[in-house]
C-alpha cells in the first residue's frame, strides 16, 4: 500500500546537520514505494504564530494554505526534530502550531537527533507530548540519531550503515499505524 507522508524537518539554523537525516528518512520512505515530501521550515519563512491558519479563514498566506493543503493529504509524519538546551526547536514548534485539524488521527514517527552521544532524546520525550496536543498519535518507538555529522552524508546517504538496519523495523512499525488509523478515519 502506498502511503502519502510528510517529512517535518525542525531547524533553521546555519550548518544544519539534522537535514541529513530527514533525507536518509526522505529516501528510505521512496524505497518502501511511498510517496514522501519535505516541509522544511526555512523554506516557508513563516512568522511567529500570532493566530492559526484556520483564524485567517480565506485571508490565509499562500505558505499557509500551501502547508495545510500538504499536511491534509498526508496519511502520517516523520517529524525530524534537533534538541535546542534540552527542547524542541521553537521553529519545529512555531510551524507545527498553526494546524489542527490537519493532524487529526494521523501517525507520526520521531526522529531525534543531536552531534553528541544523546541523539536529542530529550527533545524526543517533550515532542511526543507536543504532538498528542495537536492530534497527532505518535508510534511507541523513536528513531534517535547520535552524531549525525557523521553517520549520513549530504544527500542522507548512510555512513553508519547501524541506521540502516534501525530503520527496517521504525518504519514496519511506522507503517502499521498509517495503514491502521487510515482505516478507521476512512469509515
Amino acid at each position: 500500500m502506498v502511503f502519502n507522508i510528510v517529512v517535518v524537518y525542525g531547524s533553521v539554523r546555519e550548518k544544519r546537520e539534522g537535514i541529513k537525516a530527514a533525507k536518509f528518512f526522505m529516501n528510505k520512505l521512496k524505497e518502501r514505494g511511498h510517496n514522501s515530501i519535505l516541509i522544511d521550515p526555512i523554506e516557508y519563512k513563516l512568522p511567529f504564530i500570532a493566530k492559526t491558519f484556520k483564524e485567517y479563514g480565506t485571508k490565509a498566506p499562500e505558505s499557509l494554505k500551501e502547508l495545510s493543503s500538504l499536511l491534509k493529504n498526508a496519511d502520517g509524519y516523520i517529524v525530524v526534530t534537533a534538541e535546542y538546551n534540552h527542547n524542541i526547536p521553537p521553529a519545529l514548534t512555531n510551524l507545527m502550531s498553526y494546524f489542527g485539524e490537519e493532524y487529526s488521527r494521523k501517525p507520526a514517527g520521531i526522529v531525534s537527533y543531536s552531534n553528541g552521544p544523546f541523539a536529542g532524546v530529550r527533545a524526543a520525550i517533550q515532542l511526543r507530548e507536543f504532538l498528542s496536543a495537536i492530534g497527532i498519535v505518535s508510534i511507541p518507538n523513536v528513531f534517535p540519531v547520535s552524531k549525525v555529522q557523521s553517520s549520513f552524508d549530504e544527500n542522507g546517504n548512510v555512513l553508519d550503515e547501524n541506521y540502516n538496519r534501525r530503520v527496517k523495523t521504525f518504519l514496519e512499525e511506522f507503517e502499521w499505524y498509517v495503514r491502521a488509523l487510515k482505516r478507521e478515519r476512512e469509515l
